[in-house]
């Protein structure tokens, strides 16, 4: 007599085993997105009181946003590269990321020595405050990640031939870092392009 098939009960999403690093990353990311929304809708406000005069956005900024938006890329071909067992490429893409990532803080850096010059400063205008507080909190986001750019590239540095390559490759904690950075760095760039767009925005309706 045939026996029935075992039917198991569907799993909560709400409720089932997630991978913890992965969750703490989302929970950051979650964080991050709520100050910032905070930040923004708390200059919204301020715009429309006294005392506002809209601050001009270096033009370093676009230069620095098309920067960003290639490290994004290069870090997602490091990832496809790392799947591929195509190390030598990946390494080349870690290091372009690392690169353009140190590129654009130093962008953002001359950007506000070129606002500076211009005497545009806090205690002068509120609006000023505002374009140094979410550029600067960008940045320290970027901080972050260039650190962790730099533990990656390291360990690809040490682990330099293949056989070396492929075992680090094939290890889960491993790629799970690779995948935890990417999507970091990807949620990075979202945000500066969307804080780049918003300043743009009421610059531009002022």
């Amino acid at each position: 007599m045939p026996t029935k098939p075992t039917i198991r009960p569907k799993e909560n999403p709400f409720t089932k085993r997630r991978e913890p690093l992965n969750f703490m990353l989302w929970l950051g990311i979650a964080g991050s997105i709520l100050i910032f929304t905070i930040l923004l809708g708390i200059y919204i406000v301020r715009k429309a009181g006294p005392n506002w005069s809209q601050t001009p956005l270096p033009g370093v900024f676009w230069l620095s946003t098309f920067v960003i938006v290639l490290s994004s890329l290069s870090i997602h071909e490091a990832g496809v590269a790392f799947r591929k067992e195509r190390f030598v490429l990946y390494r080349y893409c870690l290091g372009m990321t690392f690169v353009a990532g140190a590129l654009f803080a130093g962008m953002q850096a001359y950007g506000w020595m070129e606002l500076i010059a211009q005497d545009i400063q806090m205690k002068n205008n509120p609006s000023a405050g505002f374009v140094y507080l979410l550029t600067g909190l960008h940045l320290l986001h970027i901080a972050g990640g260039l650190v962790f750019l730099a533990i990656l590239m390291r360990e690809s540095i040490k682990n330099k031939s293949y056989v070396d390559s492929f075992v680090y490759s094939v290890n889960p904690p491993n790629r799970l870092k690779l995948k935890l950075l990417t999507t970091y760095w990807h949620f990075v760039d979202v945000l500066w392009i969307y804080l780049f767009l918003f300043l743009l925005y009421h610059h531009a309706a002022s």
